[in-house]
């Protein structure tokens, strides 16, 4: 490695905190921040799912996942309960008022994805959304 310019890593987390920065800009107008929203979004599409499930699908861990679930839930966005007689295993499961706050949400992130193929141009955000989905599919 010669310089900061061949560190990947640097170079894609720099580029994903700018990223998740212009999104949450956006969804802060509805209160929520991309990891939430995306979180939502991924309930509203799978269905209630355990903190395990959801913290591999979502590619986190579970200690992040803990820390994003919280506000959400205290919020009433989410629900949870317990699966069967071990209360550790959760079920989680998006709510009326998360849904609809998704559905606010939606808009803002429609803006924020303009904005970003905006700036970047919409067939190098494609590349780029394939050639990023295709480092997660292809290291599992």
């Amino acid at each position: 490695m010669e310089g900061p310019f061949d560190d990947d890593c640097f170079a894609i987390r720099q580029a994903a905190r700018h990223v998740s920065q212009l999104y949450d800009r956006h969804l802060a107008n509805v209160g929520l921040t991309i990891t939430q929203f995306s979180l939502l979004g991924r309930l509203k599409r799978a269905g209630p799912m355990t903190m395990k499930q959801l913290a591999d699908t979502m590619r986190m861990q579970r200690t992040t996942l803990v820390r994003t679930i919280q506000p959400l839930r205290r919020n009433g966005l989410i629900a949870s309960e317990a699966l069967g007689a071990d209360v550790r295993t959760l079920s989680i499961s998006l709510t009326c008022a998360g849904e609809e706050l998704l559905q606010a949400g939606r808009q803002h992130w429609h803006a924020a994805q303009a904005e970003f193929e905006h700036r970047f141009g919409v067939q190098r955000a494609a590349a780029l959304r394939s050639e990023l989905f295709a480092i997660v599919r292809d290291s599992v």
